[in-house]
């Protein structure tokens, strides 16, 4: 007997990418009607023609008969009851601003975005909580977990969570987007799910570094390990459940971020350990974004802010935006004050949240 539901709705998809792509395809093929925006004209044009595939972002998967595309963005935020967001972080506010009251008064709203303002340093949930109305709070969700956009669209097994201060909510976008192929747990903490999904990709560059250096699966193990302590006590330090970084978003995006071959992020570390010049990396990426180049400078400045030691992103900080030697960078990691591997006061902050489901 299966647990899943067979509801079907309204799906409007912000952002035509690859992996706002593959969210309308997945949705689609469930059965919902899709409507996807896309700056892109060519991506409209794709999706919407005869070969009915985004050639731009995600070429050579064809789009379901129930999606479409569009380059009106208030027709996509006005018609639809659930709602996607998939834009890189530092476009969240220019994109939802001119259409922040179009929406239905009872539509949800999912960011499946992951990054962190270099200015602010707000994460999509708090540029939302800004931007909407007061009204659209408590409709407010958040997507994150290990998923890389052309293995959904192959419909090959991804797990997910979704995170929303309601449970309510959580539960509902749960209950729209789990497939046999697809499925969401849910979870109440945004703050955990936004910065695990945000931090590791900054963690992924670190690992294609040393991948690119030749280090060793020792050393990339170590990145991974003592990378998701340094994530769990920003977050932490954050108000987010330590828990939640031993889980999907945390523990799970992290690891495959850091080994997976798809992965932009390791992509880019791998040629910087290479020693190639970031400007030239970017350059050649065709309008695709590497998160991590972003957030390292994020993730740095939210350290300092916190007051939160954090020796392999500060490293990574360094080596992209100060230039500095990434071997060099790896002997300093390594040569620092010995100490104990747990962190007690870590450990206190787990107690009231040590329960599983």
């Amino acid at each position: 007997m299966s647990g899943l539901s067979t509801e079907r709705t309204s799906v409007g998809v912000v952002g035509g990418g690859a992996w706002g792509t593959a969210l309308a395809v997945h949705c689609a093929r469930m059965g919902h009607q899709v409507l996807l925006w896309a700056l892109e004209p060519e991506v409209v044009e794709g999706i919407n023609g005869p070969s009915r595939e985004n050639c731009l972002y995600l070429p050579g998967h064809k789009c379901p008969a129930g999606m479409s595309a569009s380059a009106s963005l208030q027709e996509v935020a006005s018609s639809c009851n659930l709602l996607l967001l998939v834009v890189p972080t530092p476009f969240v506010e220019k994109t939802l601003a001119p259409v922040a009251a179009a929406f239905k008064p009872d539509a949800i709203l999912v960011s499946c975005t992951k990054g962190i303002l270099n200015d602010t340093l707000e994460t999509p949930h708090e540029i939302l909580l800004r931007v909407l109305p007061r009204a659209a709070h408590s409709q407010l969700a958040y997507l994150s977990g290990p998923s890389f956009a052309s293995e959904v669209v192959a419909g090959l097994p991804t797990v997910v969570t979704i995170a929303a201060q309601e449970e309510r909510v959580a539960a509902r976008v749960q209950s729209l987007l789990s497939t046999p192929r697809f499925r969401c747990y849910r979870t109440t903490d945004v703050i955990g799910v936004e910065l695990g999904g945000a931090l590791k990709n900054v963690l992924a560059i670190a690992c294609g570094i040393s991948d690119g250096l030749n280090l060793g699966n020792n050393a990339r193990a170590a990145l991974i390990t003592r990378g998701l302590a340094e994530i769990t006590r920003l977050a932490v330090a954050k108000g987010a459940n330590p828990l939640t970084m031993g889980g999907l978003a945390g523990m799970g995006d992290l690891v495959l971020t850091c080994t997976g071959d798809l992965s932009r992020n390791r992509s880019v570390g791998l040629r910087l350990g290479r020693g190639e010049r970031l400007a030239d990396i970017t350059a050649s990426m065709h309008g695709a974004v590497a998160e991590g180049v972003l957030t390292s400078r994020a993730a740095y400045e939210l350290s300092k802010r916190l007051r939160v030691e954090v020796p392999i992103i500060e490293g990574i900080w360094r080596v992209i935006h100060e230039d500095e030697d990434a071997l060099t960078v790896v002997e300093n990691v390594m040569s620092r004050e010995l100490k104990p591997e747990l962190d007690m006061s870590m450990l206190a902050a787990m107690a009231p949240s040590m329960a599983f489901v």
